[in-house]
């Protein structure tokens, strides 16, 4: 089972050679844009495999030798990805089959989402799959993002679109504009994605096998799904329980009203469902159900940083150098159903014994504003060993005059790498903050730009361990 779906799914992911059938010289066309991006990720050095345009009517493209058949493509040929009309699929699939391709790619839309003729091609195309072997993503998607080995099947072009680092988040999308416009915003948020997969109406690949799939990926902390619905429960059920049990599962499930269920039938073909019952199936199998975009990342990137630090418990340690900020956080404990930590003893009169006189010792802790970094470490190393507290969350206006950037963001980065408890940090502020609040990040510290923010990302934390408690 294991090898198998592993085995399956390589191919998609790290191909030797990729037919593009559909390349064209056309610019801007979709076939042209996924030969670029090969191309161009061949010539960074990034992309290994070998590249195999195939168009009918075309002897070459940009120097690349261009096949006029499937039929043609040499042996090594172990991914095809499709860009050609619908009507004219279910005939290249089965030159595919002929040819031994076992991983397929279908960019093209046109099927069920479009009604019953478009559901008749789909149910030929999985007819030939299933007799053959094949493995199928799509169609109707935008397919498979992978940094680290150049795979890029997303029809927007680099001028147009910016692509993420590589990084342990894993994100899998029912909708293609959603992954692209999510690979772009992360880019901009500095944020990594491993892998990108985006599989449209999923006629054959669907969530549970990518579960599966993750489960065995080391370079994945953390799998995101965008889903509009499930076609086969148990198969979700199943997969979804394996994986929880390794690591975190975030669903951001849309379709959650009349009308969005509506919209979801009529972009995907998919049949969204009651929506009390996937919040039952999330709570079942211990996926954690986001709100929104948002949310989905601020768990992500929580998991990412933090997935061998869970917290023990529900108990939080607020502190910051703004009162207001610590209301504010205080606030969103109670709401998203954390516990305000009561400090020790022995913790308050370490703070008191350390701190100014005008600082105030507590839950939250308010450093104040003429603070330094110095003041920073003595609060944090007061939660960090007071047993009564599960998990951090700092806050750190960076504007304060005394707080020595470098310093503060050290002594963050150090305490999360030897404490046991998971730290967060929070950050306010515009364009200065934002660039500290980044090199921050790449130390480890996952960073919100509010406190609501950073203490829900903490719930989501609080929430799998809870789960993974029960089920031990």
């Amino acid at each position: 089972m294991v090898e198998k779906i592993v085995e399956e799914m390589r191919p998609f992911f790290d191909p030797k050679a990729v037919a593009i059938i559909g390349a064209t010289n056309k610019k801007g066309k979709v076939g042209n844009v996924i030969f670029e991006n090969f191309k161009m990720n061949k010539e960074r050095g990034v992309f290994k495999g070998n590249i195999y345009p195939v168009n009918p009517k075309l002897d070459e493209i940009d120097g690349y030798k261009v096949y006029k058949s499937v039929e043609e493509l040499p042996e090594d040929t172990d991914l095809a990805v499709i860009s050609i009309p619908a009507p004219f699929v279910p005939d290249t699939m089965r030159q595919v089959a002929k040819k031994g391709i076992k991983s397929v790619i279908i960019i093209t839309g046109g099927f069920g989402e479009l009604g019953e003729e478009g559901k008749k091609l789909e149910r030929e195309i999985l007819e030939i799959a299933r007799e053959n072997g094949i493995r199928i993503i799509g169609p109707n998607c935008v397919g498979v993002y992978v940094p680290d080995t150049g795979v890029d099947t997303v029809f927007l072009p680099e001028s147009k679109m910016d692509r993420p680092k590589s990084g342990p988040i894993a994100f899998v999308s029912q909708s293609g504009a959603f992954a692209a416009a999510m690979l772009d915003w992360a880019a901009m948020a500095g944020i990594g994605i491993g892998k990108m997969v985006s599989y449209g109406n999923k006629l054959d690949v669907d969530d549970a096998d990518l579960m599966d799939y993750f489960i065995h990926d080391d370079g994945i902390n953390v799998v995101t799904f965008y889903i509009e619905g499930v076609k086969d429960g148990r198969k979700f059920i199943e997969a979804a329980k394996r994986i929880t049990q390794v690591k975190p599962v975030i669903a951001l499930k849309s379709g959650r009203t009349e009308y969005g269920a509506k919209a979801a039938s009529s972009h995907t073909g998919s049949l969204a469902g009651a929506d009390t019952i996937y919040d039952a199936v999330f709570k079942q199998t211990g996926v954690i159900r986001a709100e929104d975009f948002e949310h989905m990342f601020d768990l992500a990137k929580a998991f990412a940083a933090l997935k061998d630090k869970l917290p023990k418990g529900a108990r939080i340690g607020i502190i910051t150098d703004g009162g207001g900020a610590g209301v504010m956080a205080s606030d969103a404990v109670a709401k998203f159903g954390l516990k305000m930590a009561d400090l020790s003893e022995g913790t308050l009169r370490y703070l008191k014994e350390n701190f100014p006189p005008h600082a105030v010792p507590g839950n939250p802790t308010d450093v104040v504003g003429d603070t330094d970094a110095e003041r920073y470490r003595i609060a944090i190393e007061g939660f960090v060993n007071d047993p009564n507290v599960d998990a951090i969350l700092v806050i750190v206006l960076f504007q304060v005059p005394l707080l020595e950037e470098e310093k503060i963001i050290d002594i963050l980065a150090e305490y999360q790498k030897k404490s046991d408890k998971p730290i967060v940090a929070v950050a306010m502020g515009g364009k200065k903050t934002d660039h500290y609040a980044r090199i921050l990040e790449d130390k480890g510290v996952p960073v919100y730009p509010t406190p609501e923010r950073g203490v829900r990302a903490l719930a989501g934390l609080v929430k799998y361990a809870e789960y993974l408690r029960r089920g031990a």
